[in-house]
């Protein structure tokens, strides 16, 4: 059977005989692909960087603290509405898309299940397995309908049909931590303004971004300084150009602007 071209959601890769995750002690998948994880990782991140951009790109204009506040409040809440619907629309349409596909191999399982064990057992052939291991492991893959639809979702879509992610999982997820983040390098805002303000807010950042980056590398493997560092420079860049904008310019100049 033919599949469509469909974008990848949260799965793992297994062994094509094996229904549930038989993994060694200690070893642990995590999957930031698709769901909540994922959601949060990039919401708290994309919060961050982008409020403390604008934020010291409006506070380099020598505004009045309140001005900053209302730019930072305006973010925040812009930001975060708009990331929770991006995630959702973008996880939905995903999902509706992926569960058409499906069914049409469900479809095509109950309707010619010799020629889909065929294919299966090509696939196997194609990755080194000899002739007789590969029909007898896709003889037995085809017994239970459920788990022939399993494994050829993961074989021929790349997906795992028990982890398509839920949207308002991953909407609410992003929601909140772009806001967490979003909100860290205001907050100095709401006590002082000017300079002490200014560095006040780059340092929470930083901090911020370092913790992120560190949370972000526990998920993917890569070295955690690497990923600290990583973030770090992503915000200071940010930041910094969006400053070097905001003292350029100047608030007379966007009001006349």
């Amino acid at each position: 059977m033919g599949i469509g071209t469909v974008a990848p959601v949260a799965h793992t890769t297994r062994p094509p005989h094996a229904k549930g995750d038989q993994e060694g002690p200690g070893h642990e998948h995590r999957d930031l692909s698709g769901g909540w994880p994922r959601a949060a990782v990039f919401g708290v991140s994309d919060g961050l960087t982008t409020n403390v951009a604008l934020i010291l790109g409006i506070a380099a204009a020598n505004p009045a603290p309140g001005f900053v506040r209302l730019a930072g409040l305006a973010g925040l809440i812009g930001g975060a509405f708009s990331m929770a619907a991006g995630e959702w629309v973008s996880m939905r349409a995903q999902a509706e898309l992926l569960e058409r596909e499906l069914a049409l191999e469900r479809r095509e399982l109950a309707r010619a299940p010799e020629r889909e064990a065929r294919e299966l057992a090509a696939i196997y052939r194609g990755r080194g397995i000899d002739r007789a291991t590969a029909d007898a492991m896709a003889r037995q893959v085809m017994v239970d309908p459920e788990t022939a639809l399993e494994v050829h979702a993961r074989e021929e879509m790349g997906v795992n049909p028990s982890s398509l992610g839920s949207p308002v999982s991953a909407a609410v997820a992003s929601f909140i931590t772009f806001a967490i983040g979003a909100l860290l390098p205001l907050l100095p805002f709401f006590w002082t303004g000017g300079h002490g303000a200014e560095l006040a807010a780059i340092a929470i950042a930083a901090v911020a971004a370092v913790l992120v980056g560190g949370a972000l590398a526990k998920f993917t493997g890569r070295s955690v300084t690497f990923s600290a560092v990583r973030q770090l420079l992503i915000c200071a860049a940010a930041a910094g150009v969006t400053y070097g904008v905001g003292h350029l310019v100047g608030l007379s100049g966007v009001s006349s602007g």
